[in-house]
């Protein structure tokens, strides 16, 4: 997503490729999530929400992931440059064999989307981290607070591809991510305004 109109644009590296230079350059032993947010410069929060969505997926851990989604989210309404932690929890030691694997399955995943992912339509690089947050805020309450059983797989799949969008800057493919959303809450909305009609209905009957 371009900076500026008139400024040149300058090749993006992919996101499998920047990962792949933060794995060769781990601690043999435990890295901290300061190290990884740092390493990931300015693309850290497209990667932030990529992991965190793809746990979203995950029945045992999605309310979560969810509610882990409204910190980087929150930041970017904010126009934060990276995500920001306490020093607390930027300092947690994690084992390095663990996170190495986690981001080479991503990486492997990004690998193969990039085939189809690539920059276009740039858009204002601000004012879109803004929408964008706004969105995965909403859509991360979707995972946390819809009660209908896997209400959480189609937000998670669809903060997932509005990262990738993000990460990759395809103008083109973050638009109709939004767009679908929009269509995907206003759904949610509904169905869940039927569902608690009904939940009084049958409370009146009985």
């Amino acid at each position: 997503m371009s900076r500026t109109i008139d400024q040149p644009r300058v090749p993006l590296v992919p996101a499998s490729v920047m990962l792949g230079t933060l794995v060769r350059a781990a601690p043999p032993d435990r890295v901290t999530l300061g190290w990884l947010v740092g390493g990931l410069e300015g693309r850290s929060f497209g990667v932030v929400l990529l992991l965190l969505a793809l746990l979203g997926l995950i029945p045992g851990v999605a309310i979560l992931a969810g509610a882990l989604l409204m910190v980087p989210a929150s930041q970017m309404i904010l126009a934060r440059r990276a995500p920001i932690f306490t020093h607390r929890v930027a300092a947690i030691h994690l084992p390095t064999r663990r996170v190495v694997g986690l981001i080479e399955r991503t990486v492997r995943l990004l690998r193969y989307f990039e085939r189809f992912i690539r920059p276009r339509w740039p858009t204002p690089f601000e004012s879109t981290k803004r929408v964008v947050g706004a969105a995965v805020i909403l859509l991360g309450l979707c995972i946390m607070l819809v009660p209908i059983p896997f209400s959480n797989v189609v937000p998670a799949i669809v903060v997932a591809l509005i990262a990738f969008a993000y990460l990759e800057e395809d103008g083109a493919l973050l638009v109709a991510t939004l767009g679908a959303a929009l269509v995907l809450l206003a759904f949610l909305a509904v169905l869940v305004w039927q569902s608690v009609g009904l939940a009084h209905w049958l409370q009146a009957m009985l």
